[in-house]
């Protein structure tokens, strides 16, 4: 990965901890590129232990969340640490901006699609992971036409993740009130509705930009 232009905004890329792990990464054999591809594999497996959870009970179906909300924080981290050795380390690559975008957008629909398959409701997963998609297409649109990114919510990739990872951990409740799936299932709706709005408010922003120009 090798990022250009300006950044997304995260207060833990300045904590002591991201920065000591960083530098760990830059100071050996482990490139942007392969940090970023790591983040598909990550949300690959949340995808998958997402759709388990949801076909299984008891405790196999914590056991399946806990590791869906682990390997969901695992993505993220990815995002993170690609960023940070590709800039703050300097081993930017030249096919960086691929690598950036790429997996971002295939981890999205990979863990929304898992969740939305795993509790019954495939259609719900795919309109979750679609308009995740548009938020950064309108993004890069942006950035595409001289703008710069406008990294705006309500429901950004942190705010997807966040919302995917609170789903999970609360789902582990449910056997509590004789629950199924049902915090899952509003999960995705707030996400896919979030995202909608997120979409909506990036494009007015771009053609006001556009505008003024």
């Amino acid at each position: 990965m090798m990022e250009t232009g300006d950044r997304r905004p995260l207060a833990s890329r300045n904590t002591r901890w991201a920065g000591a792990i960083a530098r760990w990464m830059a100071a050996r054999a482990i490139t942007p590129n392969q940090i970023s591809q790591a983040s598909m594999l990550a949300a690959a497996i949340a995808g998958g232990v997402f759709y388990l959870a949801g076909q299984t009970t008891g405790l196999p179906r914590a056991c399946y969340l806990l590791l869906a909300v682990l390997f969901c924080q695992a993505r993220l981290l990815c995002n993170l640490f690609d960023g940070m050795v590709a800039v703050e380390g300097g081993k930017g690559e030249a096919d960086g901006p691929f690598w950036n975008e790429f997996p971002d957008r295939i981890a999205d629909l990979m863990i929304f699609v898992g969740v939305g398959y795993g509790i019954g409701m495939p259609g719900l997963g795919w309109a979750a992971g679609a308009f995740a998609v548009l938020t950064a297409y309108v993004r890069e649109l942006g950035r595409a036409t001289g703008n710069p990114s406008d990294f705006s919510g309500p429901m950004a990739k942190q705010h997807r993740m966040a919302a995917v990872t609170a789903a999970g951990l609360v789902s582990l409740l449910e056997p509590l009130w004789g629950g199924q799936n049902q915090i899952l299932a509003i999960g995705l709706w707030i996400i896919m509705l979030g995202a909608v709005l997120t979409t909506i408010r990036r494009s007015k922003t771009l053609v006001t930009r556009l505008k003024l120009r």
